[in-house]
Order: C-alpha cells, then structure tokens, then sequence
C-alpha cells in the first residue's frame, strides 16, 4: 500500500470513528441524557465492574486530575457513584448508578441505529465482514478518545 493510500485509508477510519462517536452521543442526547461524548468512553471502562479514578485516567489517556473532575461530573449528575474500594481501603472504586445503566443502554441503541445506517449503504454482510476485519487487527484495545 502506498502512503497516499494508507493516509487515505487513515483518514476514512478517524472519520468514521468521529462521526459514529458524534452518532452515539447525539442518539443518547435525544434520549434524554445530558452527556457528552467523554461520558462514553468512561463507561467503557467503567461497565465490567468499576475502576478507581487512577484506573479510568490510564484508560482514557488523561491525567488523574481530569480523571478526577470527569468522575465527580458523572457522580454530580448521578451516572456514577463512589464506592469503598473492596480490596484497597485507601482507595475509592467508581461504579455506574442504575441511571448510568440506563445511559449505557440509551448508547447500545443509538449505536445500532448508526450500524443500521450503514448497512443501508454498505449492506449487512459487509458490515459483519467490516466487523471481523476490524475485529482481526484491533482486537482488545481499549475504547478511547484519540485526544
């Protein structure tokens, strides 16, 4: 692949990924969630069991101090809460609320309406190999902003 190409191709993968990040938001928006897309990624990390605001800074590429104004935004408007970490007492463990559930759903649905568009375009079986093709060399990684 020549490096016009590869720019190209670059270029069309940050754009989807941009504007699927603005689809998801604006979908959960319309539900009537006061979010913004940074939520988002925090949910990722925080879904499978919580973390601790050091966790959630790593995951999302940011210092612990924006971590930390992130986490007592989310508490602040009831997505998340501050528990007793259960094996580091020094240490607060960050879970989703129920409306932070509620909100991780609301993301789930506009996610599939976005996915639906672009089956429209592309058709459903590309979209499952375009899937397994991402899937083959991106998969693990953690579900982030490119601030």
């Amino acid at each position: 692949m020549q490096n016009s190409e590869a720019l190209a191709l670059s270029a069309a993968l940050l754009t989807a990924a941009g504007e699927l990040t603005r689809r998801i938001n604006d979908g959960v928006v319309a539900r009537g969630f006061e979010v913004r897309p940074a939520y988002g990624f925090a949910f990722t990390r925080l879904a499978p069991g919580g973390a601790t605001v050091t966790e959630l800074g790593v995951h999302l590429g940011v210092t612990k101090q924006a971590a930390s104004q992130l986490v007592e935004e989310l508490v602040r408007k009831g997505y998340a809460e501050r528990r007793p970490h259960p094996e580091d007492a020094r240490a607060r463990l960050i879970v989703l609320t129920e409306r932070g559930w509620e909100c991780t759903r609301a993301a789930e649905e506009a996610a599939a309406e976005a996915v639906r568009a672009w089956s429209d375009v592309l058709g459903e079986g590309e979209v499952r190999t375009l899937c397994a093709q991402l899937g083959r060399i991106a998969p693990n990684g953690p579900i982030r902003p490119a601030w």
